[in-house]
């Protein structure tokens, strides 16, 4: 912690705003980046599950030309959904549907749990914001937010080596195994939070963009949020 006077604060602030104009340069570049990213066709015709029957991953859109996934961290053997992605949703994602809808976007929360099981904790928590479940389907294994058990020896993501985290067991690790009620430890890590991006053109529908733990793009709003603050 470092105390001073406002006109000490004054002076800092000025030469913090510099840095923070050219960082918001920076994201404007990367955000480009992202945007000019491949269009990568999806060829397996995916079955979901969604409060309204079953459907292919293509009526989710729900006529819309973008489809906007956040990875709900509940798997398939929990008691609860993750704590994180509730706050996350509870700090008002269900809140955003009806605006990204008038732009042309359609939000979910997709999981690995069971439909039933969803909705339930969807009712429990007094939620709005579409729930999909991928249970029975392999898109969450084939898009890098499921892990099946006999893959995670040699599973390695971005924030670290499943294998590795399995048999170092941190306690962590084990905490959050029991607050979700997984069975065991590799239940505990069989599912992924993060975003998934769709788009529809001339029939056929893309995968632009994804994203996963590792990136502050996760929570952006909570993120965000923190970053205004001073810390310990």
């Amino acid at each position: 912690m470092k105390v001073g006077t406002e006109q000490e604060w004054q002076a800092a602030r000025k030469d913090l705003l510099a840095a923070e104009r050219e960082l918001e340069e920076r994201a404007e570049r990367v955000e480009q980046q992202r945007r000019e990213l491949p269009w990568v066709p999806v060829e397996t015709e995916y079955v979901l599950a969604t409060e309204h029957g079953r459907k292919p991953l293509d009526e989710l859109f729900e006529g819309r030309s973008q489809l906007l996934i956040y990875h709900f961290m509940f798997g398939e053997d929990w008691k609860v959904g993750c704590p994180g992605c509730s706050s996350l949703v509870d700090g008002g994602l269900g809140g955003t549907v009806a605006h990204l809808n008038k732009r042309d976007v359609t939000l979910v929360c997709m999981s690995q749990a069971p439909l039933e099981r969803l909705v339930d904790y969807k009712e429990s928590h007094g939620w709005t914001v579409p729930w999909v479940s991928a249970y029975g389907s392999d898109f969450l294994f084939d898009y890098g937010f499921a892990f099946r058990r006999e893959e995670m020896s040699s599973t390695v993501r971005v924030e670290g080596d499943l294998g590795e985290l399995l048999r170092e067991a941190p306690k962590w690790l084990r905490d959050y195994s029991e607050e979700v009620g997984a069975p065991d430890l590799e239940s505990a890590v069989s599912v992924s939070a993060g975003w998934s991006v769709f788009a529809r053109r001339d029939g056929v529908t893309y995968n632009t963009y994804r994203v996963y733990p590792h990136s502050r793009l996760v929570t952006p709003l909570f993120s965000t949020l923190l970053g205004l603050l001073p810390g310990d």
